[in-house]
């Protein structure tokens, strides 16, 4: 989103004061021929703030007429006057604040920004994801990278011309981590295609030219073991139909080509990843509890016992055969994972759970064996062997990781959910050279192009972004926007993908396809949202670089202190549990303190919350955009409102009437609409609305209007059942010669005065009746403002209307301090001077003139954003025009950082209170210790419970005073 400098500059003309006119004086106009443009490619900046600096660097130099600055595009365009400042200027201005500029030689694509997502596979703690973080962070080109541990997912912001996606994955694989793709750019999309008759190298080369040909392809992978061809596109250049033809019309070839089926019938990743759990679990539980059996309950059971007690060499008996043979391939082979993981986070130089795990594990095991072999040797040695504590450790390690895995399912159901919204089937239109439909197929909608005319029927979904070109009907637009009345479409309109036609069969024309989508758009905007950290997070991130060494550093001390406290006999031997010595006995402590710690715990405690709560907002048609917004959101204590179409509807209603004693309410409202009803106009708009509420039908059928007139600035007339009717101002009647009585100059006067548009209506050249028309507060905008009291969150209104209106309005919903006639620029002020008194400052407004002060908050909060969800500017866009949800976002993240807060707790306390009992501070007072499976199992449970009580946000329900805010229509008054 642009950001706009405060230069001084005369009264702009805005939609809230379209009387202002800019005022440029001599000097200007003078220098209005020779002023020029230039775009400016600046890299290195990285959020509003670098934004500044470059508008700092650029505005303050003589010359410059106007700068906006896009840090997410890395641009600059400035106006200036070459004959005072030139170019290199302009440059190295920008050099000398620190920021990397070139000139842009191409006027219409300026982005210098790509993203791309990669899947990063082996991950196993916070460690492995701050180091896959630093590593692509440190790469010349790449802006920002977000590393999501437990979805397994990079998202990097680079420099397209400078790196590309193949060298991070590239670099990703070199500190030993599996890398694959998931998409590049946010403007590309993915198809696949099946190809019958690929047989051969020759085919496939001619199959990968033809397609590299077609412009608008970006990349082209075959998989020939499978027929498959994976094409990258850009949707607004081309298209899969296009694809299609180009490959079928190969010549001495004949292919035919379908889209390859989607997986519906196979395993997704993630089901796959969770049945792999399931089986490791299954492998490790049947060859682990005969161990534990024959180890721990065996032993007791006349008859059983003897017969493990049975010795084969020496003093090695049956026991020790059975648990060695079972539990090796569960150490070696079912707990193949912790070595794989241990190696790679040893080769990276760090150290991760896995490390933990494998030492703790083959501490037991290989003493086990050391424990077995020497009894093999020694007709009188007599040891006890820990086989069931290196098993049962990795068992209920797996059993964690399969719960985890199961939990993690749950927390991305809404960005699913979304995801499903989009028909598979859509009818596409052919049309003549006249617009008449000559043929209509069905096709898959991955097949629609950009431009198709498609065709949906009542009860289907809009197959794609588009205009409507033919029809009316009401489309339901909740699943996308939240609004639950359905939104009447015409021709022109915009129609939204995957939303629902009502009634009436519309022609579209599709606009946005694929990812350039709005509910691409929504769904990218969510998953990068789940991506983003919270600053929080960096205090786990910042534990888990000490975390395991330190474990590991106790873990030794604990051995050794108990280890000589036995060998100095610094505690009876009657503490020594049966068939156990000193050694053993401090091994085991040992043991318990490596495999109880839990980083994994820390690091889950923040990004599953903001997962949970992400997705929770977007079902409420909230899209909070990642951790870092939430985490401002719940300190909010001052917002700052603008108040068109956002304290107001920002559409005009009727609000009041007034009739002369010629006619009757009904009468008159009949008669202006069935003269409105002709005008495209908002105000005419909303006569016909008001007027339909006096009918019993629905679509009522008004009267028709015959010798119908558009007069632009005054009005309309018509003739309805023979009378002749003129509707409009006051000019329209005064050019009319028609008498205007004194009780409509005083009802015009007070009308003006409350900000209402006044409406003559003239029945055969008399003044009938006037009808006040109002763009009126939201119906929930003083409960609002009075719940936000009650959450000790100021309010404030600053808006560029006049200081009657802001003030009649501020003083009706309960805002005390106002400011009016506000330029964008004061309204940036105004928030960074809330911001220097130490509030922590929201903004909400419509996203689009507010942008200046919703970048320059602390958090900005676009508000009925429809399918401008684009809105970068914005922290938090509220899909629907309904003041409630500010509250609501507001309460959800206070919510969600409870959440976050109360996971850390856990997860801290859970480590210092483990570490010390498993330690065994308490033994030498209760003799209770924790052997090491236990250790284990407990340390699994503490990553389950911390993603568990995440998932308890899913039970989230919004402020319950909101549920008694009535929604109560402003009243109408007749006089």
């Amino acid at each position: 989103m642009l950001k706009f400098p405060r230069r001084k500059r005369s009264p702009a003309a805005t939609e809230e004061n379209p009387k202002n006119a800019t005022v440029i004086d001599d000097d200007e106009t003078a220098a209005a021929a020779a002023k020029a443009k230039v775009v400016v490619c600046v890299s290195g900046m990285s959020c509003s703030a670098c934004a500044v600096s470059v508008e700092n660097s650029i505005k303050h130099l003589p010359g410059i007429l106007d700068a906006a600055v896009d840090f997410l595009n890395d641009r600059a365009q400035i106006l200036y006057l070459p004959n005072l400042i030139d170019e290199e200027t302009i440059l190295k201005a920008i050099e000398n604040a620190g920021f990397q500029a070139t000139i842009s030689n191409d006027g219409n694509d300026h982005r210098s920004s790509e993203v791309c997502r990669i899947r990063v596979n082996g991950m196993g703690c916070n460690s492995c994801s701050s180091m896959v973080e630093s590593v692509l962070e440190a790469m010349y080109g790449v802006q920002k990278a977000h590393i999501a541990l437990f979805k397994e997912e990079a998202e990097v912001h680079y420099d397209p011309k400078v790196v590309n996606c193949s060298q991070f994955i590239i670099a990703i694989q070199d500190i030993g981590f599996e890398a694959l793709p998931i998409t590049i750019g946010e403007h590309i999309t993915k198809i696949e295609l099946k190809i019958d008759g690929m047989q051969n190298e020759n085919s496939t080369t001619k199959v990968k030219e033809s397609l590299e040909s077609v412009l608008g392809i970006d990349d082209v992978i075959i998989d020939t073991t499978l027929s498959k061809v994976t094409i990258s596109y850009r949707p607004d250049i081309t298209g899969p139909r296009t694809f299609i033809e180009v490959l079928e019309l190969i010549k001495s070839e004949h292919f035919k080509v379908t889209l390859y089926p989607e997986e519906t019938g196979r395993e997704t990743r993630k089901e796959k990843e969770i049945k792999q759990h399931y089986k490791y679990l299954l492998w490790s539980s049947a060859l682990s509890i005969p161990v534990f059996l024959t180890s721990m309950v065996f032993m007791y059971i006349p008859g059983i016992k003897q017969t493990l007690d049975i010795k084969v060499v020496n003093m090695m008996n049956i026991g020790h055969i059975i648990r060695w043979n079972l539990s090796t391939p569960v150490q070696f082979v079912v707990g193949s994972r912790f070595y794989i993981g241990s190696y790679k986070a040893l080769c990276r130089g760090s150290a991760n759970m896995d490390v933990l795990v494998t030492l703790g594990t083959n501490a037991a095991y290989f003493y086990s064996v050391y424990i077995v072999l020497r009894a093999a040797t020694s007709p009188t040695f007599s040891g006890t062997d820990f086989f069931e504590t290196s098993s049962m450790l990795i068992t209920f390690i797996l059993l964690g990781k399969y719960l985890e895995v199961l939990a993690k399912g749950k927390t991305s159901e809404a960005i699913a959910k979304l995801k499903h919204l989009a028909p598979e089937t859509a009818t596409l239109l052919t049309l003549d050279g006249h617009e008449n439909v000559i043929s209509e197929v069905e096709i898959s909608s991955e097949l629609i192009q950009k431009n198709d005319v498609i065709k949906i029927t009542p009860g289907a979904r809009v197959a794609s972004d588009g205009l409507v070109v033919w029809g009316e009907s009401h489309v339901n637009e909740s699943m996308i926007t939240g609004e639950a009345k359905p939104v009447a479409k015409r021709m022109g309109d915009k129609v939204i993908g995957g939303t629902v036609n009502e009634n009436g069969v519309l022609h579209i024309k599709a606009t946005h396809i694929g990812s350039d989508s709005s509910l691409a758009q929504i769904v990218r905007l969510v998953e990068s949202s789940q991506l983003a950290k919270a600053p929080i997070q960096k205090f786990a991130d910042h534990i888990s670089k000490y975390f395991v060494p330190l474990v590991i550093l106790l873990s030794f001390l604990t051995w050794i202190v108990w280890f000589l406290a036995g060998k100095l006999h610094l505690y009876p031997k009657s503490w020594l549990p049966s068939s156990m010595d000193s050694f053993e006995l401090a091994l085991q402590f040992g043991i318990s303190v490596m495999v109880i710690a839990c980083p994994c715990a820390l690091g889950l405690a923040t990004p599953t919350a903001v997962m949970v709560g992400t997705g929770i907002g977007a079902s409420q048609g909230v899209l909070i955009k990642g951790g870092q917004a939430l985490e401002f959101a719940h300190k909010v204590s001052c917002i700052v409102f603008d108040k068109t179409g956002t304290l107001t509807i920002g559409k005009p209603v009727v609000v009041n009437v007034k009739l002369m004693d010629t006619i009757v309410l009904e009468e008159l409202l009949e008669l202006t609409a069935a003269t409105e009803v002709n005008s495209e106009h908002p105000v005419a708009k909303a006569i016909v609305e008001y007027a339909k509420q006096f009918k019993k039908e629905q679509n009522p059928i008004w009267p028709e209007a015959q010798e119908f007139i558009s007069i632009p600035g005054h009005g309309v007339e018509a003739t309805v059942t023979n009378k002749k009717i003129m509707v409009g101002n006051k000019s329209l009647m005064m050019n009319n010669d028609i008498e205007i009585p004194g009780e409509v100059e005083s009802f015009l006067v007070n009308a003006e005065g409350m900000a209402q548009t006044a409406v003559l209506v003239a029945i055969d050249r008399m003044v009938s009746g006037v009808i006040a028309v109002s763009d009126p507060l939201k119906p929930s905008a003083k409960e609002v403002i009075s719940i936000l009291k009650s959450m000790d969150v100021k309010s404030i209104m600053v808006t560029g209307d006049n200081w009657g209106t802001a003030n009649s309005i501020a003083k009706e919903v309960g805002i005390e301090k106002v400011i009016a006639e506000a330029k964008p620029h004061q309204k940036v002020e105004e928030v960074k001077n809330l911001q220097t008194v130490g509030h922590t400052v929201a903004m909400v407004g419509d996203g689009i003139n507010d942008s200046p002060a919703l970048v320059a908050a602390d958090v900005g909060m676009a508000i009925g954003a429809g399918t401008d969800i684009a809105i970068e500017a914005a922290d938090i866009v509220l899909m629907k025009n309904d003041l409630q949800d500010v509250i609501t976002a507001i309460h959800l993240s206070r919510k969600t950082f409870s959440r976050i807060r109360l996971n850390y707790i856990w997860a801290l306390g859970y480590n210092l209170l483990s570490i010390p009992i498993a330690a065994g501070v308490l033994f030498p007072s209760t003799r209770f210790r924790l052997p090491p499976w236990i250790a284990g199992a407990a340390m699994a449970a503490s990553s389950v419970s911390v993603v568990c009580s995440s998932l308890m946000l899913k039970k989230y329900k919004r402020l319950k005073k909101l549920d008694e805010v009535g929604i109560q229509m402003n009243g109408i008054v007749i006089e």
